[in-house]
C-alpha cells in the first residue's frame, strides 16, 4: 500500500549520500519507511560537492529507490549543509540612544538587520543571537528594558558561497525540490544533546569521514562552530603506506585499530593477515600509524575548543559522535589531552528510531540523517489535486449525445509524470519570462529618463531663461550704475 504521509531527508556526506523517509509517531519517535544510500567518495570531498553531475545522478538514484519503497512520489526533501568552510564569526552591533528609552521590538530587529548587512567574504547561512547588553547587564531578550545604549552580540554561521550554490544546482539538475536547507551540525546537536548539556556547557565533536566538526554550547546558546579537514579517512590513508588498498586499510582499522595500543610483553606478538595477498603485518605497526594520526586530530580538536574560550566552562564535558568516533580508545586519547573526565559517545539520537536492524546502525554515523528527519515538519509526499466532477445534466433539458474521446494513456504513470514535469517546467519558464519582462521595462524607463536629462543638459538654458539673463545684464550694466 502506498504511503501518503512522510518526511524525506538527504544527507550529503564525504563517504556516502544517504536518503531516508519516515513518519513521526505520537510519542515523538520516528518510524523509518524507506532508506537508500550511495557511495559519494568520488564526487564529495571534505563535505563539499566538487562534481555536480555525479552528485545529481546519485540524488536521482536515491529518490527513485526511496519512491520504489514508498510506492509514492516524493515532492520535496530536507537537506543538510556542512563541509570544510563552515564556521562561525562573532559580530557586535551597537546603538546609542539620545536618551533613556524602552527597548522596542523594532530596534532589536533593526540591530539584527544591520548584523546581516555587515559585508563578509562568505555567505551567512544562519545567525545565532548570543545576548544583548543593555547597560552592564546581558539579556537574551532586551525588549521592554530601559536604557540609553544597546549592544547586540551575534554569531554568524558562514560558509563559502559555492557550498549553497553547488548544492542547489545539483538538486535542480536532479529535479528535486528542497523543503528546507538545515545546517548539519545544528541538526546533529539537536538530535544527540540534552537540554541540560547545552545549558551547563558542552562540546560536541562529530568525527566524520573527511571532516571533524566542533560545536560548543553554553546557556543553551551556540558559542562556537568550526570544521576541521581531518577525519577517519585521514587514518585510513595513512595505513595504506603499509602497501595496501584503502578498502583493506579501512577493514584493518575497524578490526584491529586502537588509538592507545599497548602490546602485552607476556604474549606472542599480535599480527593480522591481509585479504589481498595474504601478507602478515604486526598489529603494533598498524596501531603506531593509527595512534600518530589520532593524536594529531585530537590535538587540533582541543586547540579549537581553546580558541572558543569555553574550555574551562564545559561542565557537561565532551560528547563524541560520528562513525570515526568508534575507533577504540579515541575518547581516552581526548581525555588525556583535554584533562576533561566527562566524555560520552552518542551512538543514537535521543528520540527513538524504529527501523530494521539492517538499516539502523548504532555507531553514531546516522545521527545527522535522523536529525534531519526529526527537524522536518512538512509532508513530503507528492499530492496531486483531483479534478472536479462535471455537474450532472438537467433532466428537463436533456443534452444531445456527445461522442467523448477516451484517454488511452490515463493509467500510464510514466506519461503522467512526464506531463507533470513539463507542466512545472512551463510554469517556471512563465515566471522567469514575467520577471525578465519587468526587469526590461524597468531598464527601459531608466534609460529614457537618463536620455531626457542628457538632452536637457546639452540644450542649455531655455529661451525664456536666456532672455531674462540678457535683460538682467542690461539693467545692471556698469554704465547704468554710474
Amino acid at each position: 500500500m502506498a504511503t501518503t504521509e512522510f518526511i524525506a531527508a538527504i544527507e550529503l556526506g564525504s563517504s556516502k549520500i544517504t536518503g531516508v523517509a519516515g513518519r513521526k509517531n505520537s510519542d515523538g519517535s520516528m518510524q523509518v519507511l524507506a532508506y537508500a544510500q550511495e557511495d559519494s567518495s568520488t564526487f564529495i570531498r571534505k563535505g563539499v560537492i566538487f562534481n555536480l553531475d555525479k552528485t545529481a545522478q546519485s540524488l536521482t538514484s536515491i529518490i527513485n529507490r526511496l519512491e520504489g519503497e514508498l510506492k509514492n512520489s516524493i515532492a520535496k526533501v530536507y537537506v543538510g549543509i556542512g563541509g570544510q568552510s563552515l564556521r562561525t564569526v562573532r559580530n557586535v552591533v551597537s546603538r546609542d540612544l539620545e536618551e533613556e528609552a524602552i527597548i522596542s521590538e523594532e530596534l532589536v530587529s533593526a540591530i539584527g538587520d544591520e548584523n546581516i548587512a555587515i559585508p563578509v567574504d562568505m555567505d551567512i547561512l544562519d545567525v545565532a543571537p548570543q545576548e544583548y547588553k543593555v547597560g552592564n547587564n546581558l539579556q537574551a531578550n532586551p525588549v521592554g528594558l530601559v536604557g540609553s545604549h544597546i549592544e547586540g552580540r551575534f554569531l554568524n554561521i558562514v560558509a563559502r558561497a559555492s557550498v549553497r550554490k553547488n548544492l542547489e544546482h545539483c538538486f535542480q539538475q536532479a529535479k528535486i525540490d528542497i523543503a528546507d536547507q538545515l545546517i548539519a551540525p545544528l541538526v546533529t546537536a539537536n538530535a544527540v544533546l540534552t537540554e541540560s548539556e547545552r545549558r551547563s556547557g558542552c562540546a560536541l565533536i562529530d568525527f566524520g569521514a573527511d571532516t571533524t566538526t566542533i560545536s560548543v554550547y553554553k546557556n543553551n546558546i551556540l558559542r562556537f562552530l568550526t570544521v576541521l579537514p581531518l577525519g577517519g579517512n585521514s587514518i585510513t590513508r595513512d595505513i595504506t603506506t603499509l602497501q595496501m588498498e584503502e578498502e583493506e586499510a579501512e577493514r584493518l582499522k575497524k578490526a584491529y585499530g586502537d588509538a592507545l595500543y599497548e602490546e602485552d610483553p607476556e604474549q606472542e606478538e599480535a599480527t593480522c593477515k591481509l585479504d589481498d595477498d595474504n601478507r602478515i603485518i604486526k598489529v603494533a605497526d598498524l596501531n603506531n600509524i593509527i595512534e600518530a594520526r589520532a593524536e594529531e586530530i585530537v590535538a587540533n580538536v582541543w586547540n579549537q575548543i581553546q580558541l572558543s574560550s569555553y574550555e574551562d566552562k564545559l561542565l557537561a564535558g565532551i560528547i563524541l559522535t560520528g562513525g570515526a568516533a568508534n575507533l577504540k580508545n579515541l575518547d581516552e586519547t581526548l581525555r588525556k589531552r583535554s584533562k576533561i573526565e566527562k566524555i560520552r559517545i552518542a551512538k543514537l539520537p535521543r528520540n527513538t528510531v524504529h527501523a530494521p536492524n539492517n538499516i539502523l546502525k548504532k555507531d553514531g554515523s546516522q545521527n545527522t540523517l535522523f536529525g534531519l528527519l526529526f527537524e522536518g515538519n512538512q509532508n513530503c509526499c507528492l499530492t496531486e489535486t483531483a479534478p472536479q466532477a462535471a455537474p450532472a445534466p438537467s433532466v428537463s433539458k436533456p443534452e444531445p449525445e456527445v461522442h467523448k474521446t477516451v484517454d488511452m494513456f490515463e493509467d500510464d504513470q510514466e506519461l503522467k509524470e512526464q506531463a507533470r514535469i513539463a507542466r512545472l517546467k512551463k510554469e517556471e519558464e512563465e515566471r522567469e519570462a514575467k520577471l525578465a519582462a519587468k526587469e526590461a521595462e524597468k531598464l527601459r524607463k531608466q534609460k529614457e529618463k537618463e536620455e531626457k536629462e542628457r538632452r536637457k543638459r546639452e540644450a542649455g538654458p531655455s529661451w525664456i531663461q536666456r532672455k531674462i539673463d540678457s535683460l538682467t545684464k542690461e539693467i545692471f550694466s556698469d554704465d547704468d550704475m554710474k
